[in-house]
């Protein structure tokens, strides 16, 4: 049978504590005064092992020294270095001696210290300290370049997953999703769903927009907590959600405000990429009715005098003879150009319209030929085609 050896528990110092003292006496001070006197004499001896180790090491150095100094000296030939080498020999044995003196006495201490008995202070020692803080490391500042391209790529790679938790609508489903997708929780994710709110407005889904828009500002939130704690995101998008399904009344006020005034400035920026749209449809339907001399008919036909308007209403050639005989010469070459220019009228043949003679002179001057048939598509047309 294996016996226990319990020597080793022979040398420890019980706690103050568990000694019997005098009714008279003062236990608590007692036993204050035991341990601070405990404590200053592990301190005496500690401070007498340091310097003792420190006299050992400058005993070697002292050593070494005069170890490299007889290297120097050896092979002398002269009389006074042969001296020399003497001296620094006697020198090496001395400080030889002195070491071997201090090793000893560092070799006593030791024995010394470990017959020390054990007590409170010196049972345990700490194996390691280490602590660790998540905090976020500063980024060096990115280029527009280099933060559209990375905004590009994390999208290509996550859409699918970032639109997933769009839709979410429950706190735990939010916090769930992204404990198991921590990837997202960047201002990547948010800046996608800012444009994805836009462009929901856009097509006109709004109640999936006001969805989108609630888990945009979640994600906003948990960037703001992270940047005040100076922390990486990911590390503490859980303390988000429990301080929103635990937070008082001005703390959930606060975030429906916040939500409310970004559905606002969504709808005000989709209204805007609309009306930007409008414009530039409008824009190249202008271009595409334009007329060889580069004049929209619409707006040539909205200038007309109105007897012209109705001419042109009617696709009457006969009536709008009349009105041009009836028209200055001047303005009637005006308004005749224009049309010409914006397409209206297409030059075939030289039909008098009623120009005065000399005024036909000029115009066979000037190379400019009459009019024979409307255009197909009238101003008429066009201008409803516009207005739809």
């Amino acid at each position: 049978m294996t016996t226990i050896d319990y020597s080793v528990w022979d040398h420890i110092e019980v706690s103050d504590d568990e000694d019997d003292t005098h009714p008279n006496i003062d236990t608590p001070s007692l036993f204050r005064w035991r341990h601070q006197a405990r404590v200053e004499r592990q301190e005496a001896f500690q401070k007498q092992g340091e310097e003792l180790e420190k006299s050992l090491a400058e005993s070697k150095k002292k050593l070494t020294e005069a170890q490299k100094k007889v290297r120097e000296l050896e092979g002398a030939t002269t009389d006074e270095a042969k001296a020399d080498l003497a001296k620094a020999q006697a020198e090496e044995k001395q400080a030889r001696k002195e070491e071997r003196s201090w090793e000893k006495k560092v070799d006593e201490y030791r024995r010394e210290e470990k017959k020390q008995p054990w007590n409170v202070d010196t049972l345990c020692k700490e194996g390691f300290s280490k602590s660790v803080v998540n905090v976020l490391p500063e980024l060096k500042d990115q280029t527009e370049e280099e933060k559209e391209e990375k905004h590009k790529t994390f999208v290509e790679k996550n859409e699918k997953q970032i639109k997933h938790f769009g839709m979410l609508r429950r706190w735990d489903d939010s916090q769930k999703y992204l404990s198991d997708n921590s990837h997202l929780v960047c201002e990547e994710t948010a800046n996608y769903l800012v444009i994805m709110c836009i462009d929901l407005e856009v097509e006109e889904k709004h109640s999936l927009m006001e969805q989108v828009a609630h888990q945009t500002i979640v994600m906003q939130f948990i960037l703001e907590l992270a940047k005040s704690l100076k922390v990486d995101p990911r590390g503490c998008f859980r303390q988000f959600f429990s301080k929103i399904k635990t937070a008082d009344q001005q703390y959930q006020d606060a975030f429906n405000d916040e939500l409310e005034s970004f559905k606002e400035r969504v709808r005000g920026r989709a209204k805007i990429r609309i009306e930007k749209a409008m414009k530039e449809y409008e824009e190249e339907e202008k271009q595409k009715r334009l007329g060889p001399g580069g004049v929209d008919p619409v707006e040539v036909y909205e200038t007309l005098p109105v007897e012209m308007q109705k001419c042109f209403d009617e696709k009457d050639i006969q009536l709008l003879q009349d009105a041009i005989s009836k028209m200055d010469p001047t303005e009637a070459k005006y308004h005749m150009k224009r049309c010409i220019d914006s397409g209206l009228w297409v030059p075939n043949s030289r039909v008098d319209l009623g120009v005065d003679d000399d005024d036909k002179e000029d115009d066979d001057k000037d190379d400019e030929p009459k009019y024979e048939e409307l255009k197909k598509e009238t101003a008429g047309e066009e201008k409803e085609e516009k207005l739809l």
